[in-house]
């Protein structure tokens, strides 16, 4: 599927086929297409968390508030991040940078985030913004659906998955086939609302 053709026709779907489900292969590929997603100095933070135990689904779907859709989707990802990756034996984010790259960039990777709490959470956050997106339009031009949730009770989702110390949940991602269409569109504001040339 062309890109922009993704892009136009990714919705957030709440039904899914409960028959429908992916291939291993597909599955390789929407993650391996995710894993290319950008991160600040390559901290790669993203740590997904595939969920197929159908108890623990229907227990999360609990967490949920009930969106019937953690359980009927062929996919359940949790995106969490790690807000401590900057930290985290930093040179093995450029191991195969030429030498002279990475006496550069991992001391400046420490020296950007040390001391900085908003800043690294900020960044763990935008990583797992970022990496969402690559998953959903990997996803719709593979041929399946998907939807964001962020309506959940973070913490027993926390406590429902084992969250690490120092880890976030940036949302949960369901991929699948819709059963019904996604809603139309709410309405999209205007061009001169949203865009701006040099100052505000």
């Amino acid at each position: 599927m062309d890109l922009f053709t993704a892009v136009e026709t990714r919705r957030s779907v709440k039904h899914y086929d409960v028959s429908e489900k992916m291939t291993s292969s597909e599955f390789n590929q929407l993650i391996q297409a995710t894993m290319l997603s950008p991160t600040s100095y390559n901290i790669q933070h993203w740590r997904f968390l595939r969920v197929t135990d159908s108890r623990l689904r229907s227990r999360l779907k609990d967490a949920a508030w009930g969106q019937q859709q953690v359980e009927d989707a062929s996919e359940l990802i949790i995106l969490c991040a790690d807000i401590n990756a900057w930290k985290d034996r930093p040179e093995r984010y450029w191991a195969d940078a030429p030498r002279e790259a990475r006496e550069l960039l991992v001391p400046m990777l420490t020296d950007f985030y040390r001391d900085k709490p908003q800043l690294q959470r900020d960044e763990a956050i935008r990583s797992c913004g970022l990496a969402a997106q690559t998953m959903m339009l990997a996803a719709k031009a593979l041929g399946y659906d998907t939807g964001a949730l962020v309506g959940f009770d973070s913490d027993k989702v926390a406590e429902l998955i084992n969250l690490p110390e120092g880890y976030l949940i940036g949302m949960m991602i369901v991929v699948g086939k819709a059963s019904k269409a996604a809603n139309g569109r709410g309405g999209q504001l205007a061009l001169g609302e949203v865009l701006f040339e040099n100052q505000f």
